[in-house]
C-alpha cells in the first residue's frame, strides 16, 4: 500500500523526549520557526526521559561541559521563573563523599574543570568556618562555588547521618534537582500553542538527502511527511536514525537502574544534598549469599571490588517523604530494541552499598517498604561522554543526542544549540566540541581519554 503525504515541514524532530522537545521548544522561542513537527510514536516524555534521575549539576572534570550544564542551568532557572515555579528547581547541590583526606586529585578536578568561569573553590579546614549548610529551597538563595569540607567535625554536624568515617566532602552548589515531566509539558505546550505539531508515528525510512521524505508508521497506517532539515533526538534509538541516513553514529546504550521509597525510618534528612559516595567497596554479604552469587556468572561481579558512585538524595518536595537510590555500575552495553535487562537483585545491591555511607538506610535491606519503584533507563552515550549536538554529515539533518545521565540537565541548552544550528546562527564557541568535529581535534581527544568521564 502506498503512503499518504500528511503534511510538510521546515524542521522534523524525531523524538519527543526532554531533547527532542527542547529542540523544538528553541526553535520556536529562538528561531521564529513556528513549521516543527515531533514525531514519536510513544507519548513525550515517556521513554528514557520518564526514568530520568532529575537532577543536574554544573560540575564537569573539563570547562567545556562546565560552560554546557551551566548555560543549561541559567536555561532551566529561566523557565522556573517565567512558569511561576513550575520545575519545583532545589539546589541543596551535590555532596561527593570519601573516606580520604585531602584528595589532591579530586581537587585538581575541580579547579580544571571550572577554569575560566566565576565559580570559587573554598576549602573548608575549619569547623568554625563561614560555611552555609545546604538548604534546598529557595534555590535562588544559594551559593555558587564549591565547598570543600575537610575538618570531620564540620562534616558530621552538617552531615549527621554520613558514617563517621567521611573525611571530605566536596559540595558543588549550583546543583539540586528539578521536575523534568514538568520541564518537558511547559516547553511541550508552549510550541503546540505556538503552531508546532506532535504526530503519534514511528520513523521507518527517511531518504538521503533534503528536502527528506520521512516514511512513518502507526496504527492508522503509513504516511509520509516532508521536512527540509531533520533533528535526530531520538534518544536511545539515535543510532538507528543515523542508520537511516547511512551515517554509523558513535554510540552505545548501556542501562542503568533506580529504586526509590519512601523512607518511612527517616533514614535520609530531608535538607541532604544529592549525595555521591565516591569510594568502591565490596558488598558484605552472608557466607551463603556469597556463594550462591559466585556461583553464578551473571551475579558474580556482586561479590567483587565494585567502583563508586552510589547516589542518594531525598526525592520529590523539600517536605516530602520519598528517597531515590541510583548505582550506575552497569558498563555493559545492550540493543535498548530487547526487553530492558532489569535486574532483580538491584534494590537488594544498591541499598548494601549506599548503606555504608548513610548507615540508617540498612534497615531496609530485605524489607524495601510496599509500594517501592524499581525501575531503569538507558545512558546512551559516547566513548568521552560527551554529547552530540548539531550537524550530521548528511546535510540538512542535525543530531541533539548521547545525553548519557545528564538529559534532563542538559536538555535546555542542547536544545538551544541544536536550534541555533539548525537555524544556521552563531553558537558559543563551546558548542563546537560537543558536535562531531570534536574526533578531528586529537589534543582534545588524547586529552579527554585520560580525563574522568565525569559519570556519577
Amino acid at each position: 500500500m502506498s503512503s499518504k503525504i500528511s503534511g510538510t515541514a521546515d524542521v522534523a524532530v524525531i523524538g519527543a523526549g526532554c531533547a527532542g522537545i527542547a529542540a523544538a521548544y528553541y526553535l520556536v522561542k529562538d528561531q521564529q520557526i513556528r513549521n516543527v513537527v515531533l514525531i514519536d510514536p510513544r507519548d513525550p516524555m515517556s521513554l528514557t526521559s520518564a526514568q530520568s534521575g532529575e537532577n543536574y549539576r554544573n560540575w564537569w572534570p573539563h570547562p567545556i561541559m562546565t560552560a554546557f550544564t551551566e548555560h543549561g542551568i541559567s536555561l532551566l532557572e529561566q523557565i522556573d521563573l517565567e512558569s511561576g515555579g513550575r520545575l519545583n528547581m532545589t539546589r541543596g547541590g551535590y555532596s561527593l563523599v570519601t573516606r580520604r583526606s585531602t584528595p589532591e586529585d579530586l581537587i585538581h578536578d575541580l579547579y580544571r574543570g571550572y577554569e575560566g568561569t566565576a565559580a570559587a573553590v573554598r576549602i573548608r579546614h575549619s569547623a568554625s568556618s563561614d560555611y552555609r549548610p545546604p538548604c534546598r529551597t529557595p534555590w535562588s538563595g544559594a551559593p555558587d562555588g564549591v565547598d570543600v569540607l575537610l575538618n570531620q567535625d564540620l562534616i558530621r554536624k552538617t552531615f549527621p547521618s554520613y558514617a563517621n568515617d567521611v573525611a571530605t566532602v566536596i559540595h558543588i552548589r549550583r546543583a539540586g534537582s528539578i521536575s523534568a515531566q514538568q520541564l518537558g509539558q511547559f516547553m511541550l505546550e508552549e510550541i503546540l500553542g505556538n503552531g508546532a505539531r506532535l504526530i503519534r508515528s514511528e520513523v521507518v525510512r527517511i531518504s538521503a538527502h533534503s528536502p527528506f521524505t520521512l516514511e512513518l508508521a502507526s496504527a492508522n497506517g503509513a504516511t509520509e511527511i516532508r521536512a527540509d532539515r531533520v533533528v535526530n533526538a531520538a534518544g536511545p534509538f539515535v543510532r538507528d536514525v543515523g542508520a537511516m541516513l547511512g551515517e554509523d553514529l558513535p554510540v552505545k546504550c548501556v542501562y542503568q537502574q533506580k529504586i526509590a521509597f519512601q523512607d518511612r525510618e527517616g533514614a535520609i534528612p530531608r535538607d541532604m544534598p544529592f549525595t555521591i559516595d565516591l569510594d568502591g567497596q565490596t558488598l558484605a554479604w552472608s557466607d551463603e549469599d556469597r556463594d550462591l552469587l559466585a556461583s553464578d556468572p551473571s551475579a558474580r561481579h556482586l561479590v567483587k571490588p565494585m567502583n563508586g558512585g552510589i547516589h542518594c538524595r531525598p526525592d520529590g518536595n523539600a517536605d516530602g517523604t520519598w528517597i531515590k537510590l541510583g548505582w550506575a555500575y552497569n558498563e555493559t552495553a545492550t540493543d535498548p530494541r530487547q526487553e530492558d535487562p532489569l535486574d532483580p537483585q538491584f534494590p537488594d545491591t544498591v541499598l548494601r552499598g549506599a548503606s555504608r555511607l548513610n548507615p540508617a538506610l540498612a534497615a531496609y535491606i530485605g524489607r524495601l517498604p510496599r509500594g517501592a519503584h524499581h525501575y531503569g533507563g538507558y545512558y546512551t552515550m559516547t566513548e568521552e561522554n560527551w554529547p552530540l549536538i548539531g550537524k550530521m554529515k548528511t546535510d540538512g539533518a542535525f543530531i541533539a543526542g548521547a545525553l548519557s545521565g545528564f538529559g534532563s540537565m542538559a536538555a535546555c541548552s542542547t536544545g538551544a544549540l541544536c536550534a541555533a544550528w539548525v537555524a544556521g546562527k552563531s553558537v558559543p564557541e563551546y558548542a563546537r566540541s560537543l558536535c562531531s568535529d570534536r574526533y578531528a581535534d586529537q589534543a582534545l581527544m588524547t586529552r579527554l581519554a585520560v580525563l574522568s568521564k565525569g559519570r556519577l
